[in-house]
């Protein structure tokens, strides 16, 4: 069979890709090897993890005297965890139910779907191995590698999914651990420790590294912390992990510094790795590197024209959202559609800690590296309404204003909400509007985007003092 075009792998970039060339007409297949389609995201990632983090936030919006439940005396106040299965239970419907909209979208738009682990022949040729072990081969005239990526422990671990996880099997766990190391302060790190840690679960966060979250604005991340500590979890930096063994049901956890942890459960999040083994990249002269990642140029075509790569196979930023792009662009400058322009590179990122973090544009200690004359505005969530209503005393949104434009050069936030209120200051950025339209304009009340106008008068004080 002959097609347009064949994508590997059905995660967001992939099933992007399918519908824009389908879109226009074209003749799209999906090859995918798992028994649902959605791919890492849907099945291990993104919509596992935040559908968890869901379920706790909300459990422990109890310790905000939302639900009824104050909390008063706690040192004599009985703490009770949740049921983890209870918790997982939504997780699993989610997961379920999108990826059937994975497979209607594709179906709706006429795009053939087959199951099978993909194997590269030629520039135009795929073998594709059934779970009978048949195999059948497809030609097409385009071939996209959106195979995703998986996590890879460091040689001197070995999970075994048990008591040894990475972020594949982490919500695999029956029940609460009584305590965690997490191993690694990135991204999938600081998320999932957060969670557990808001289940009630003492966490260990371990890093070898002197700081967590290295690309985050520095006072973004102090803030969050000071909420980390203040809530029981132990920050360990400057920390490698040297050893790893199960003692009796627990975990020995050895670090460098000659500490050891004794925990119920470790959790590795120390690095990813791209899905192309036995791809038969050889097969066209291509060659991943050490990580498993593909090299692209702007069009995320590979070395070999007319075979793309796109997703988390061609490393950062390696976000779902960044993702979907790179699918629908790709296939844009494949078929030369109307649709095709460079990928943005003016993008929000989303991090679901608890509380989450959401930032867009330049840190400050960028803006101080570049030599930029630029004033701070800041809000407190508890300055405004909503925060009160909701209970979060955390939370803080962050502008970074240029002292001569008065155009917005970065937003951060952290709080409730954070990856949704985002793209208000995504959205003057994008237009090139300055910190008066926030003045300028009304805002409902009470919300929580009320923070942009106090952070913006406060920009505009601090710029008063300077002078």
């Amino acid at each position: 069979m002959t097609y347009d075009l064949i994508v590997i792998g059905s995660g967001p970039a992939g099933m992007r890709a399918a519908l824009q060339a389908a879109k226009a007409g074209k003749k799209a297949v999906v090859v995918e090897e798992h028994a649902l389609l959605g791919g890492g995201c849907v099945h291990d990632g993104t919509l596992p993890s935040k559908s968890f983090r869901e379920s706790v936030y909300r459990w422990s919006l109890s310790s905000r005297g939302m639900l009824g439940q104050e909390l008063e005396g706690s040192e004599t106040t009985k703490v009770v965890l949740p049921d983890m299965l209870r918790l997982l239970k939504r997780k699993d419907r989610v997961v379920t139910e999108e990826a059937q909209v994975v497979r209607d979208k594709l179906a709706r738009n006429k795009v053939k779907i087959i199951k099978g682990r993909a194997k590269i022949l030629g520039p135009n040729r795929v073998e594709v191995t059934d779970p009978q072990s048949a195999t059948r081969v497809i030609e097409g005239e385009y071939i996209f590698i959106a195979v995703g990526a998986n996590p890879v422990p460091p040689k001197n671990i070995q999970v075994d999914g048990k008591y040894i996880l990475d972020s594949n099997s982490i919500l695999g766990l029956d029940k609460l651990p009584g305590s965690i190391a997490v191993l690694g302060a990135g991204v999938i790190g600081c998320e999932y420790g957060s969670m557990f840690m808001m289940a009630g679960t003492k966490v260990h966060l371990v890093d070898k590294r002197n700081e967590i979250l290295a690309s985050v604005d520095r006072e973004i991340v102090e803030h969050l912390t000071n909420f980390f500590e203040d809530h029981g979890m132990e920050v360990i930096l400057e920390a490698d992990t040297t050893s790893v063994k199960i003692v009796g049901d627990q975990v020995e956890v050895s670090l460098s510094t000659g500490r050891k942890l004794l925990v119920d459960r470790v959790l590795v999040a120390m690095g990813r790795r791209g899905n192309t083994n036995n791809l038969g990249l050889e097969n066209v002269g291509l060659k991943a590197d050490d990580r498993g990642l593909l090299a692209v140029n702007r069009e995320y075509r590979t070395s070999v024209k007319n075979i793309f790569a796109v997703g988390d196979v061609i490393g950062a930023p390696a976000l779902a959202s960044t993702s979907l792009e790179q699918g629908r662009i790709a296939s844009a400058f494949a078929f030369d559609l109307p649709e095709k322009e460079l990928m943005s590179t003016f993008f929000p990122y989303g991090i679901y800690t608890i509380p989450e973090i959401s930032y867009i544009g330049e840190t400050e200690a960028a803006l101080k590296a570049k030599g930029v004359d630029y004033v701070l505005g800041h809000a407190l969530y508890r300055e405004v309404a909503r925060g009160q209503i909701v209970g979060d005393q955390r939370g803080i949104l962050k502008m970074m204003v240029d002292r001569k434009t008065m155009k917005i050069l970065g937003v951060h936030i952290l709080g409730d909400n954070a990856s949704e209120i985002i793209h208000i200051g995504q959205a003057v950025m994008h237009f090139g509007g300055d910190i008066y339209y926030f003045i300028h304009n009304v805002f409902n009340y009470p919300t929580l985007a009320e923070a942009y106008k106090t952070a913006a008068f406060n920009a505009i004080k601090n710029m008063q003092a300077c002078e």
